[in-house]
Formats: structure tokens, sequence, C-alpha cells
């Protein structure tokens, strides 16, 4: 049964009946149109099949340019009419449904990998009919040199006959008989050819060893040479060629003649330079592309000694919301623009501008001394963005921001110098944009170390590197261990213990805060089971736990179950849990987010406000807040440490509790490390403290034996 006309199936043929229309006509082939077209269709799925495959596969696209080759699709229009037709009709009739402009991209890298399979496979079969031939002509060597004495009519007919060029010179250079295919390479007339001796087609793209190779073959020391060649035609284009030169043998075996063999490969050349253009120039802007940038800065990290090297990476500042706003033909226009701009700084000698992706751009410098001339073009960069670019009527303001790296060559590869560049680049950015920095190695260790520490996060919760120590509240009244404070910390196999201030804030940006929290919790609250059940209650009461919320714990919608959860599962009531958010985290806090925490303190769950006193906040916007314990910032506390306090401290702090006593909370103190210092804290009528005074963080065993002291004492 056919396929539906307007289902793939059908649009898939409709692409096929195009192409093999404008193909077939530039095709030598036996079959007919239709049956080159069913020949086309396999080619023309697996085109749309890598269209619309998950991972994209170049491969895909080379293996349909050789199979072109193999289907005797060999001229040069060929591939161009494919190129074109696909480019017209591959997305239109195959991607439906998708991302359009990701189609266009892969449709784009297709067309690109067809090319380069096409110019492949068409080379490795030139090569394979040139080697048969020069095998043929190296077997032939003797038989020739004897069929010239003996049949001039036959080798006459394979002279003329023959595809390829063939020239005939004595061991002088001089050029003795041409055929007709060498003549129309050239252009030129027999007697003009047959004039010229062959040591006088120099050519400035000669590599070097062309002619030691026809030196030592006319000399006799070798039979045949292959190498790649220029002339220069008459009419002043150049002809390029697949050279095979062979040295003939008279009957005794002596060098008689040199015979030349040449295949025309201008029009693959130039096939093949436009292929590499294509894969190492940014199709949008023109510039060098990733590729050819690395190809550039491993070449200058190579050179010799007492070399430099600059480079400058640029990151367009708010470049996204322009792209996001005024959508993405204008942020393209505004790329060619900023482009532009950027190759009209670096036109010294050593200096070029690439664009590595998005809105990201490299400019390079090299010489003996480029310390100065980096930061000279850095500025350049910096004050060709200032001018604002119109599109559309619309005047863009435009700012960067830059990283810059310097050195001398052969110290760091190329994806190390990128790599400082790029994080000296977001220093930049986060220094607030519109700048440049220099890098800076100990700046650059500490970006390394925490990008590996944001890597190894997810796994090292997984793996057990996390443990808890706890730090016991004290009763400023009796004296007595209250509870404790949770305090994560992570054993890092490499860097060994880290402490919170360093792993928090990775585990905020990654999202990890809310299972790490969650795991806190669940240890925290099953410590708490476990003290509450050695510890006599009846003489002091039970011991409280208090468990730190990030604000992006604040912000998870299952903040409230998981609490529950975890609650329920180790068998305490809610009374043994106290949940320190900071003051911070609250400033401005509407209902939404309160909520939350209403309903735990609802449940009996403590709500403390940590860092009390650091966030600015109305002391009015206390009443509306559902906490219970203030905890004192150690910034207050600090100067009770020296004898006599700050008057105007012990104010504050006296104004403070009272305050909190007034709106039935109680306070607790950070930071006490000395017995003045609680004594003085106790009189202004704090309620609990914490501080190294009593003891530093700790396993769950040092807690528990201070609670028994205090209860036996």
């Amino acid at each position: 049964m056919s396929a539906e006309p307007d289902g793939p199936e059908g649009r898939l043929r409709r692409l096929t009946t195009i192409w093999s229309r404008a193909v077939f006509p530039v095709t030598s082939t036996s079959l007919t149109r239709p049956e080159f077209e069913e020949r086309l269709l396999p080619l023309a799925r697996r085109l749309s099949r890598a269209l619309l495959a998950r991972v994209f596969d170049a491969a895909e696209g080379e293996a349909v340019g050789a199979a072109l080759v193999d289907a005797h699709c060999t001229a040069p229009e060929a591939l161009s009419r494919s190129l074109d037709c696909l480019d017209a009709y591959l997305v239109l009739y195959c991607g439906q449904g998708g991302d359009q402009e990701d189609l266009r991209a892969r449709c784009s890298r297709l067309q690109h990998a067809m090319a380069a399979g096409f110019a492949r496979a068409l080379r490795e079969r030139t090569l394979a009919e040139q080697e048969a031939i020069a095998q043929a002509a190296l077997r032939a060597q003797g038989v020739v040199a004897q069929a010239l004495h003996t049949s001039e009519a036959r080798f006459r007919a394979v002279f003329e006959g023959a595809a390829i060029g063939i020239g005939i010179a004595d061991l002088e250079g001089n050029v003795l008989q041409v055929n007709g295919a060498l003549l129309r390479m050239f252009g030129g007339s027999e007697q003009g050819l047959r004039s010229r001796n062959v040591q006088d087609w120099t050519h400035t793209e000669d590599a070097p060893q062309v002619w030691r190779l026809y030196e030592e073959l006319v000399r006799g020391e070798r039979e045949h040479y292959h190498v790649e060649k220029a002339f220069h035609r008459p009419d002043g284009t150049v002809l390029w060629t697949n050279l095979t030169v062979s040295l003939l043998r008279d009957a005794d075996g002596n060098p008689q003649y040199q015979l030349a063999l040449m295949e025309d490969t201008t029009e693959r050349r130039l096939l093949n330079l436009r292929l590499r253009y294509e894969a190492t120039h940014d199709a949008l802007t023109g510039l060098p592309n990733r590729t050819l940038f690395f190809e550039r800065l491993e070449k200058a990290l190579n050179a010799g000694e007492g070399r430099r090297f600059g480079l400058c990476y640029l990151d367009l500042d708010g470049f996204k919301t322009i792209n996001d706003s005024l959508g993405h033909a204008v942020g393209d226009r505004l790329l060619v623009e900023v482009a532009d701009r950027l190759q009209a700084c670096a036109t010294a000698p050593g200096e070029m501008v690439a664009r590595l992706g998005g809105d990201e751009f490299v400019a390079l410098t090299t010489g003996t001394d480029t310390r100065h001339e980096v930061d000279e073009l850095a500025a350049r960069i910096m004050n060709a963005l200032v001018a604002p670019i119109r599109i559309d009527g619309r005047e863009l303001t435009v700012r960067g921001s830059i990283g810059v790296v310097e050195g001398p060559v052969g110290e760091r590869s190329a994806a190390e110098v990128l790599r400082s560049a790029d994080i000296t680049m977001y220093r930049a950015k986060s220094a607030g944009g519109n700048r440049f920095e220099l890098a800076d190695p100990e700046a650059d260790a500490r970006a390394i170390t925490r990008h590996g520490l944001t890597t190894a996060l997810p796994t090292a919760l997984d793996r057990g590197e996390f443990f808890i120590e706890y730090q016991p509240l004290v009763h400023l009244g009796d004296g007595r261990v209250r509870g404790a404070e949770a305090l994560v910390r992570w054993l890092h196999p490499q860097h060994g213990i880290i402490g919170p201030d360093r792993f928090i804030p990775l585990a905020e940006h990654t999202g990890l805060i809310v299972p790490l929290g969650r795991w806190v919790m669940e240890q925290s609250v099953r410590q708490a089971r476990e003290w509450r059940e050695l510890y006599d209650a009846e003489s002091a009461g039970p011991l409280r736990i208090n468990v730190n919320l990030s604000p992006c714990q604040l912000h998870h919608p299952g903040l409230v179950q998981d609490t529950v959860e975890i609650l329920e599962r180790a068998g305490v009531q809610p009374d043994a849990l106290c949940l320190e958010v900071t003051e911070s985290a609250l400033i401005g806090a509407d209902d939404d987010l309160l909520k939350p925490l209403r309903r735990l303190a609802e449940m009996g769950v403590d709500i403390a406000l940590d860092d009390f006193g650091t966030g600015y906040s109305n002391l009015a916007n206390l009443r509306r807040l559902p906490v219970s314990i203030l905890k004192l910032d150690r910034s207050f506390t600090q100067s009770m440490q020296r004898f006599p306090a700050d008057p105007v401290d012990l104010k504050i702090v006296e104004g403070i509790v009272a305050l909190a006593h007034s709106l039935d909370l109680a306070v607790t103190v950070e930071g006490v490390e000395t017995g003045a210092q609680a004594e003085q804290l106790r009189v202004l009528g704090c309620d609990t403290a914490q501080g190294w005074y009593y003891a530093r963080p700790g396993p769950p065993e040092r807690l528990h034996e201070l609670a028994l002291a205090d209860a036996t004492g």
C-alpha cells in the first residue's frame, strides 16, 4: 500500500523527486530517471533520520556524500545541486513539528558533512584510478620502451586516447611529446609546450622536495615519484595536478626518458578550499571559528623560545536580554556589527579575532613582548563597543566583559590558556561588567577548586562524605545544656574537612541544598531522639535540635511535608526541632513564603530568627513573623569580651532583649567566648547562649557527656 501523500513517506518521496530531477541531467548513468530516483530514496531517508535524530551524527551526511560518488554523481554540479536542493527542501519536507532554528542548523551541518564525504570519496576514487594507471605504466615501462621501436602506431593510440595528461621528455628536460589531454589542461599549443623545458615549470607553491625528487630521477637514482604540483597556464591562471613522473630505460637498462602523468585537480582543490573555509569560519560573521582559533593558538604556544602571547576573551554583557526581547534576527545583526568592529581592532601582524560561539569572541596577539600590546588590544576592544549600534531604527548599547591572559609560550596548553581567560572574564562580569581583568593564577586556582567542589557535590551525598557536628545551647540561668545546633561538614577525599561557608553557597547554586538539608534534618532529628532516650528528661527537660534552613529550602514546596515525615519516622514530637532562618531571608517576605513557617510553628516546631541585627529589618515586622526565638548575631557581643564592655552595645542588647521578651520571644546569643561575657549576657536577660566558652562543635557523644555532667552536677 502506498504512503499517504501528506504523510512522512509521501513528503520524503517528493523531496527525492525534486533531488533526482536536479541531479540526473549532470550524472553519467545508464539508469532511467525513475530508476535513478529509486536509488536516491534511501539516501534521502538517511538524511531525514539524521536531521531528526536525538543525537546528531555528522557521519550520516558524510556517508550520503560518498554514496553520491558511488552512484556516479561525480560532476561538481551534482554536488552543488544536491546541496542547494537539501538546503531548500530537507527541513521543509522532513522537519515537520521540530525546532526550526535547530533543524536549520542541523541541515547546514549535514550539508557540510555531505560535501566532505563527497570530496573524500571522489579523491579516494581518483587516487585509486590514478594508482592503477601509474602501476600499469610502471609495469609497462619496458614494454613501452620496446614498443617505441616496434609499434609507434600502437603507442600513439594509447598515448592520444588516455583521459589523463601524458608528456614525455628527455633526461635534459626537453619536452618531446604531449597528448591532447595535457594540451587541454594547459590551454596552449603543442608547439608552445614542446618549446618548454621541464625545469622551467617552477611555481611558488612547489614543495621543497619536488625538484630534489626530480634530480634523483633523471640521475637514475629512483624509478618514479608522486607529488602535488601547481603550474602556470599561458593565460595566467594556475593548474593544480597530481603528478606522477616515471623513468623509462632502454633495452639495456640505461635511463633514457621521463614519463609524466598528470591529473587535473584544480576544481577539486577549489572545492576542498571552500569546504576548509566553511569548516574553519563562522557562518554568521565570517570570522575564524573555534576550530581555526585553536589551531592558531596551539601554533602560537609552540613557537620558539622568547616568544609571548596575549589573549582577550570577550563576552557581551546583556546579550541574552537583547536576543529574548528583540528576537534572534536582531541579535544576529548585532553580532555581525560587533564582529566587524572587533576585526578592525586586530589588524597588526600576529593579531587575529575569532568567534567561539554565541556572544563569545577572542582576540589573539603574538610577539616578543605582548605585555603592553594585549592591554592596548583590550582597550581598543572596549572603545570599539562604546558607540551604539543602530538596527531597524533602534540604538542598541553594547558592553562587554574581557578576561586577559598574557605570558610566555610553551608553559601552558591551549585548553589551559582558554580556561584561564574564561575564568578571568567571569571575574570581570561579576565585578559589574564593562571592564577587563587580568588573569590571576591564585584566582584561577580558587575558581578551579570551586568548580571541582561543585561537580563533586551531587555524588558526595550518595557516597556518605557529609557528617554533622553539634554545638550545645546552654541556658544562661542554670547553665544546663538545653539542646544543640546541627552544623554540617564535608569530609572531601582530597581537600579534607570543608566548612559550610565553602560548600553551602555551591549547594544553593546547584539546588543540592534541598536534598542535603533534608538529610541534615533526618540525621539531626534521629540524634535528638537518641539524646532524649539517654538523657534524664525529668531533671532538666528534653534536649532540642536546631537545624538551619537556607532560602532555597524556604521556597521548596515540600518543606512542610518533609518535616512532618521526618518527625514521624523518628518518633519525636515537633517541640524537639527548631528551624533557624536567617533574618536576611525573611526581609520583605510575603505571606506565601511565611505560610510554610506558620504551619510548622502551629504544629509546635520552634522557628528561630538567626543572625538577628544584620539584616536591617524593621523591628515592627517581628509581630508578623512566626518566630519564637531571636538569635543575636555575634557582632553585638564581641565588645563584651573586653572589660569594661562598651555601654552603647550593652544598651542595644538590653533594648533588643526587652523588646523580644515583650513579644514573648526567647533570646539566644552566639559567639560567647568568656565567662565574663556569659555573665553579662545573663544579667541583660538573655535566655540561652552558645560559643566556644561552653564547647566547640563536636560529635554527638560530646554533647551527651556535657548534658549528663550538668544533670548529675
